[in-house]
């Protein structure tokens, strides 16, 4: 429904879930906008970890203890979540690593390093998060290879004839965010998917902004590897997830060598174990993977479209009113968008509209959010952003806008 003229974004109210969201910050309620970066966890995620260690608290594929076998359960528990969560085929296709970074940077060593030679083109966008292009770039310094940039349209976003004109014989990688961390910006993976393998090349898609806030179908997007973190969907920080196809994983070597990872090995020769396993050496981040597995549980518990839905109709409201206030400079299209909004405030560096931002009790992200190519394109040395998630509702961008007047009016402006 509609008052006056704005959207009510009550969609969802979850926020008796989140233990956090009951602080006050410098006496006020805690208006947490900086889920971007990382989300807030519900009780059941946090009891969940408690209760792996307090009940469970064993390693995992070694020992056949009660304890080790209980472990284990849980752990590739969580792995068949996963899978289900983005519809994997097969669950020996989710590869657990430290996050979202890792695993891009296990498809430009493991994939890149065997299959790139001098000459080939790796295409990529100026929107791309820090994790998403430097991996590329070393590559490519190490290979020989080339790196071309899809233009953006004025509005910061990525039409499929923007791309068409970066992708040839010569391409071998496309590798591009679904989701912009900084614009919000949807891009169309799947049609750029088809484009890149009618040339030749595979698609690796950066999903950290993606995957917590939209339905995901790997099979539908038509997409070769897949990464995201657990910590921006209610997880726990330092667990992430590499899906590849299997073929490809498959024909890709290890690059953590040790225990677990091995099927064989004498005093001079080595052989991998099966996936998952090949890519999974030492003791893995048992309980971050136990607590993902949560995560996913309260996720589909309400549903993903409803999030969808919910993310982005806030992410548009607060587009549409931070428009409306003289001097301030939004970000991006106005729609679709989605998770979050970044602006500027003229005359008032990001860093202090954030410092009085928290003096409300809101909390915001100011600064280049490791994407400083996009920075150099819109002109600016950083932004505010305010990123919203399930937790949040229209009372929130309220408090924002309110915020932000005040912010305007203490710099007398």
């Amino acid at each position: 429904m509609k008052e006056a003229g704005r959207v009510i974004t009550e969609l969802i109210d979850v926020s008796e879930d989140f233990p956090i969201l009951k602080r006050q910050i410098n006496n006020h309620r805690l208006v947490y906008l900086d889920s971007a970066a990382t989300s807030q966890k519900p009780k059941s995620v946090i009891d969940c970890i408690t209760k792996y260690y307090e009940m469970s608290n064993a390693n995992v594929l070694r020992s056949v203890h009660t304890l080790a076998e209980e472990a284990t359960e849980e752990f590739e528990g969580a792995r068949k979540k996963v899978a289900r969560f983005i519809h994997a085929r097969y669950p020996q296709e989710i590869i657990f690593t430290r996050g979202c970074t890792e695993s891009l940077n296990v498809v430009a060593r493991a994939w890149g390093d065997k299959f790139l030679k001098a000459g080939d083109e790796i295409v990529l966008s100026p929107v791309e998060h820090h994790s998403n292009l430097i991996p590329w770039q070393q590559l490519a310094r190490r290979v020989g290879a080339h790196l071309r940039f899809i233009e953006l349209e004025k509005n910061g976003t990525i039409t499929v004839d923007a791309a068409k004109a970066q992708i040839n014989s010569k391409t071998k990688i496309v590798a591009l965010s679904a989701v912009s961390n900084v614009l919000g910006t949807i891009n169309p993976i799947a049609d750029i998917a088809i484009l890149a393998h009618e040339a030749g090349a595979i698609i690796v898609v950066d999903g950290a902004q993606s995957v917590p806030h939209q339905t995901t179908d790997v099979q539908k997007l038509g997409i070769d590897f897949l990464a995201f973190s657990g910590h921006k969907m209610l997880g726990p920080t330092g667990i992430g997830i590499l899906w590849g196809k299997k073929e490809l994983l498959n024909a890709m070597d290890p690059l953590i060598f040790g225990g677990e990872m091995i099927e064989y090995v004498d005093r001079e020769n080595a052989t991998w174990a099966e996936l998952p396993e090949k890519f999974e050496g030492g003791t893995p981040n048992i309980e971050g993977a136990i607590g993902l597995g949560e995560a996913i549980d309260y996720l589909e518990k309400i549903g993903m479209p409803r999030i969808e839905k919910h993310s982005q109709a806030l992410s548009e409201d607060a587009y549409r009113r931070l428009s409306n206030i003289p001097g301030v400079t939004v970000y991006g299209p106005s729609s679709p968008r989605t998770g979050l909004v970044s602006f500027n405030i003229s005359g008032i560096h990001p860093h202090d509209v954030a410092q009085v931002l928290d003096s409300q009790g809101i909390a915001i992200r100011a600064g280049h959010h490791c994407a400083q190519p996009l920075m150099q394109w819109l002109d600016v040395i950083a932004t505010a952003r305010a990123s919203f998630y399930l937790y949040n509702s229209s009372s929130d961008v309220d408090l924002l806008v309110n915020a932000i007047e005040l912010t305007k009016r203490y710099f007398k402006l």
